[in-house]
Order: C-alpha cells, then sequence, then structure tokens
C-alpha cells in the first residue's frame, strides 16, 4: 500500500514540477475552438444523415 501512495505523490510531484502546462488564456480559447468545430461538425453529420435518411425512405416507398 505504501508504494501506491509513493506512486501518487510522485506523480503530483512531476505534474507540478516537471510538465510544462498551456496558459489559462491559451486553454480558455482552445477549448472554444473546439466546442464551435465539434457543433459545427455534428451539424454537418446530422444534415448528411437527414439527406440519407430521405433518399432511403423514399427509395423504399418507391419499391
Amino acid at each position: 500500500m505504501a508504494g501506491i501512495i509513493n506512486y501518487v505523490k510522485e506523480s503530483f510531484e512531476e505534474l507540478k514540477n516537471n510538465v510544462s502546462w498551456t496558459p489559462w488564456a491559451e486553454a480558455q480559447s482552445l477549448t472554444v475552438l473546439v466546442a464551435v468545430f465539434s457543433i459545427i461538425f455534428s451539424l454537418a453529420i446530422w444534415g448528411v444523415d437527414s439527406v440519407f435518411s430521405e433518399v432511403i425512405k423514399a427509395y423504399f416507398n418507391w419499391i
């Protein structure tokens, strides 16, 4: 059990001292950018799905 606790302590120490973190303002702007592109991409997928759904409905009604 002591090994696990030591591992967790060393992991946090490494995260605090050895990892270079993105500045907070840049992280926020990148988060907004990812959110916007995710919304745009999901709307594009929804549009293509809707078109294909209507095409398949029309095809099966035609048969």
